[in-house]
């Protein structure tokens, strides 16, 4: 008969290969990609380098793994904030806000997902990240434009422009450093308030859109 695993063992498979990426995710945070070497990643996760091959076999895995956790988790927020607001409008301040304030607040891990330099086969997963930022302003953007609450656009152009300013504009190496939360939040407002200009919102900060980038979920 061949060996079944208990769910006692499957699960602390699982709670080890997440205690993996916990320990390659901190390191990304604090020194970029270039700091998720093996070695390093299991003493933070205090384990065996071997240990940490079993569930990764090379550093590009392991990092391939991190982007994907990172990027799921990150929309994942702005889906949820998005679909808490009361319309299409509201819905896309607060899927920009979202994204702006996360990824301000974790700014090295989110330019190190996002832009930072690495092996194309990561490369690759993080164009799919990208990717799916831009897909998901497009549907904001469409529903707004189809409810009138934005002027008649190709939603396919804005999109991947917005990932783009923001990206720059926040966590890019031409970007600012703010001193405290206080600063920050007046960043991601503005970043707001720019994505919404852009897209033909003259009056978000009247209509009090800008205001949802200090929502509940987001950490700053």
């Amino acid at each position: 008969m061949p060996y079944r695993r208990t769910e006692n063992v499957v699960r602390r498979l699982a709670e080890r290969e997440q205690t993996i990426l916990q320990a390659a995710t901190e390191m990304a945070a604090e020194g970029g990609m270039a700091a998720v070497q093996i070695a390093d990643v299991a003493k933070r996760a205090g384990i065996a380098a071997g240990t940490v091959y079993r569930y990764f076999p090379s550093k590009t895995d392991l990092v391939a793994e991190l982007v994907a956790a990172v990027a799921g988790r990150e929309l994942d927020a702005m889906k949820a904030s998005a679909d808490a607001a009361p319309g299409p409008l509201s819905a896309l301040a607060a899927c920009i806000a979202t994204f702006a304030a996360r990824s301000l607040h974790e700014r090295r891990l989110a330019w190190a997902v996002i832009a930072e330099p690495v092996d194309a086969e990561v490369d690759a997963m993080r164009l799919d990240y990208r990717q799916s930022l831009a897909l998901e302003l497009e549907t904001r953007i469409r529903a707004a434009t189809e409810r009138k609450l934005l002027p008649d656009q190709d939603a396919r152009v804005a999109a991947p422009a917005i990932v783009g300013a923001l990206m720059e504009g926040l966590l890019g190496p031409l970007a600012p450093t703010y001193d405290g939360d206080a600063g920050a939040r007046e960043a991601v407002q503005g970043a707001t308030l720019l994505a919404l200009r852009a897209l033909g919102v003259g009056d978000a900060r009247a209509r009090g859109l800008v205001m949802q980038c200090v929502l509940p979920n987001n950490k700053i």
